[in-house]
């Protein structure tokens, strides 16, 4: 199996896909989010590997890429992001005038750069600012990045573990065109995600929602967006917790159905461990 990601070689979703799935045959870089999503529709030999929400800063903002491509979810992974200082070899941090990265990035290192009167320079992702600093061969330039970046690009770290809140963690999920489930056990913990769009009518969303508060269902997430095009028709995108062979589940969402104009299942998968922490 291949996995496409937004990003280039050196990037935390490449790091997770080769800590979560060290016998990948391949990792494809793709310039961007829609472009791994378009790998995954077209190819089933290809999954999609996309950051969904990070701890920090929230949503990474893709739902209208999973309405777009109502790929199949089949995992997800949370993966810790520990943002290092890079720079060409021999550089000192009294050397170092920029720093380079993704804004996220720049945003949770806030506190470093501020504390090092750093000038900040956006770009496009934090790999690519390594890469960008590694070409340059300037010691007044520096990338926050990764660790691996660091191996990939021939920097030296100058300082790790740099953000502001150690507690960092992105969720990523895992796309694919097949769609599979697995079995039911009641061993393990699973989350049922889906898409829905209301019927036009007033207290919907109430509404909608009494069957899993009379169920006793546990919803993970739920995040609205509006309908391309207008803001007076909005999709959901929801999380529970258990598999919709549950009758729970399965009961809590056919209450959903009698209201919604549109409903589509995205995935059922196991939970991740960190959960249980």
């Amino acid at each position: 199996m291949k996995f496409a990601y937004q990003g280039i070689p050196g990037s935390y979703s490449e790091s997770c896909i080769k800590e979560n799935y060290p016998e990948c045959e391949k990792t494809i870089s793709c310039r961007t989010f829609q472009d791994a999503f378009e790998l995954a529709k077209n190819n089933n030999n290809v999954k999609a590997l996309v950051p969904e929400q990070n701890q920090l800063i929230g949503s990474i903002n893709i739902e209208t890429l999973i309405l777009k491509y109502r790929l199949n979810i089949v995992a997800e992974h949370f993966f810790k992001i520990n943002h290092s200082l890079l720079g060409i070899p021999g550089t000192q941090l009294k050397d170092i005038k920029n720093v380079y990265s993704h804004t996220a990035a720049l945003s949770q290192t806030n506190s470093f750069i501020r504390e090092n009167n750093f000038t900040e320079n956006v770009m496009a992702d934090t790999a690519g600012s390594a890469a960008y600093v590694a070409k340059q061969n300037d010691k007044s330039k520096a990338a926050i990045a990764s660790l691996h970046s660091a191996e990939i690009y021939g920097l030296e770290v100058i300082s790790s573990k740099i953000q502001d809140e150690d507690e960092n963690y992105t969720r990523f999920l895992v796309f694919q065109k097949d769609v599979t489930q697995p079995d039911f056990s009641e061993k393990e913990k699973y989350i049922t995600s889906f898409l829905f769009k209301l019927k036009n009518k007033p207290s919907a969303l109430f509404q909608s929602l009494t069957g899993m508060s009379l169920r006793q269902v546990d919803m993970t997430k739920l995040q609205s967006f509006p309908e391309k095009g207008t803001f007076s028709s909005y999709f959901f995108f929801c999380e529970v917790q258990g598999h919709i062979v549950e009758e729970k589940i399965s009961g809590a969402l056919s209450d959903l159905e009698l209201h919604c104009s549109e409903f589509q299942l995205l995935g059922v998968f196991k939970q991740s461990s960190f959960r249980n922490r």
